[in-house]
């Protein structure tokens, strides 16, 4: 169960970049693509294994004041990435 002490990275055989052919960022991992929209990606790029969720959470609402009370969100996000084996949780 992921809760806002969980820490999560991305997994081993995932890569996240900006594809300018696409516009977007994408999770690259051996046997295809995955193309992320704005919300998705800004999560995953607070996923480095350091950050727990609630520290993913202040740093998305200090960068987007607008947002707040994103941890049901985040939380739902995480774990749905980590169902899909996107990221693993330390």
């Amino acid at each position: 169960m992921i809760s806002t002490t969980s820490v999560p990275s991305l997994a081993q055989h995932y890569r996240m970049q900006w594809e300018q052919a696409q516009g977007c960022h994408v999770l690259l991992y051996p046997e295809g693509m995955i193309k992320l929209n704005d919300s998705a990606a800004e999560i995953l790029l607070q996923c480095d294994g350091c950050n727990n969720v609630a520290g993913i959470v202040t740093a998305l609402e200090q960068k987007f004041p607008t947002a707040q009370g994103l941890d049901i969100d985040v939380i739902e996000f995480v774990g749905g990435a980590h169902g899909e084996g996107w990221i693993r949780i330390a």
